[in-house]
């Protein structure tokens, strides 16, 4: 008794493109380019089967993990070739995986706009849908899926705590930049020392299935070295910034919580009034200070410790840079360099404070020849 093999599916290449998801015009072109394999001619018309719809499959898989055309060309001679791709492909799907355990959650918009003090605002609901902060649901006006509810959480505290929603998303952009810039070099540097030996050459089975356990093994390492030097960075700038301010506010002149302020002069900058154009009665080698006491910046505190945030760039000399970082370290270099401008500056001003005090030396004379 003979067993009957069931009838092989049949396409053309309209019901092909139906259930593959690809255009006729797509399918054609991989034809074309030998992605696909020419379908079997019966009279006038082509006829396609399972594996060109597997194929197809095939390659939006590998599309949508960010190959190309012509790379995933190579994967699949080499596995029409007879060699298995499993191991390639599981290395991939490691590679693609979540890199965080955190899980998606959905949020209504009420409770979206209750989170954020309960004001509706669809230009910020549109910015976070922009930045992935949120992502529509299909169908749903009323719904968000949340990536990440962490960051999220994150942005409505910020928010409770009185930071406007385009600061937060602002943030949001400057920060993303900076970690996707040390993720960057985060992935150099271990394809650099890790992967390079894997990368060189058509990897063996064994050389994929290592591969994908390094990544496995490595995979936590890069949030854990960012966690911890965050918090050593986060630990050294808070202590500045409670100095700094601290210093500020048991200055002498410094306002009182009560409205009022201790005696003495202010330890503040005061700005000097511009000198009045075409004024006649400068004297050679006085300074704006020495003619205008009243004006002379009073000596400030040292260095702000605090990050150069909305700071102007000012081109230094590489060499000059090279000899503060040897000096002090990369952290303090910028520190230093500005300690030591603003000594350069007070040192101006005192120079100028006891010029106005004594007066112009013997023989000078002003510019009006008086």
């Amino acid at each position: 008794m003979t067993t009957e093999q069931p009838p092989t599916a049949e396409y053309r290449i309209e019901d092909l493109a139906h259930l593959s998801g690809a255009t006729v015009r797509t399918i054609r072109a991989y034809q074309d380019r030998g992605l696909l394999p020419r379908p079997e001619r019966r009279g006038r018309a082509n006829v396609y089967g399972e594996a060109h719809l597997a194929r197809l499959r095939q390659i939006a898989d590998l599309l949508d993990r960010g190959y190309t055309l012509a790379s995933i060309k190579e994967l699949l001679e080499a596995w029409d070739a007879g060699r298995d791709l499993g191991g390639v492909l599981g290395l991939v799907a490691e590679i693609d995986g979540p890199w965080t355990d955190e899980k998606p959650t959905r949020i209504t918009r009420a409770d979206l706009d209750a989170a954020f003090g309960g004001n509706p605002d669809d230009q910020a609901v549109a910015e976070a849908v922009e930045l992935g902060v949120l992502e529509r649901v299909p169908g749903r006006d009323d719904a968000f899926l949340v990536p990440s509810p962490q960051e999220l959480a994150v942005a409505a505290e910020l928010h409770a705590a009185g930071v406007p929603l385009t600061a937060i998303s602002g943030h949001l952009r400057e920060v993303r930049g900076q970690v996707e810039h040390i993720a960057s070099r985060f992935l150099d540097f271990t394809t650099e020392h890790v992967f390079q030996p894997f990368l060189d050459h058509p990897p063996t089975e064994a050389e994929t299935a290592e591969a994908t356990a390094l990544v496995r093994r490595l995979r936590p390492l890069a949030q854990q070295t960012i966690d911890a030097e965050l918090a050593r960075a986060m630990r050294t700038l808070a202590s500045r910034y409670i100095r700094h301010h601290l210093t500020e506010a048991l200055a002498p002149g410094h306002p009182q919580p009560d409205g009022g302020a201790e005696a003495g002069p202010r330890t503040g900058p005061v700005p000097a009034a511009a000198p009045a154009p075409g004024a006649a009665t400068r004297r050679r080698g006085a300074s704006e200070p020495e003619r205008c006491p009243e004006r002379a910046a009073v000596p400030g505190p040292v260095a702000d410790p605090r990050p150069a945030t909305g700071s102007e760039a000012v081109p230094l000399p590489v060499e000059t840079v090279r000899a503060v970082r040897d000096l002090v370290g990369p952290e303090g270099t910028a520190a230093f360099i500005a300690a030591a401008a603003q000594r350069e500056v007070q040192a101006r001003a005192m120079d100028a404070l006891t010029a106005a005090h004594h007066g112009p030396r013997s023989g000078e004379e002003d510019v009006s020849g008086r």
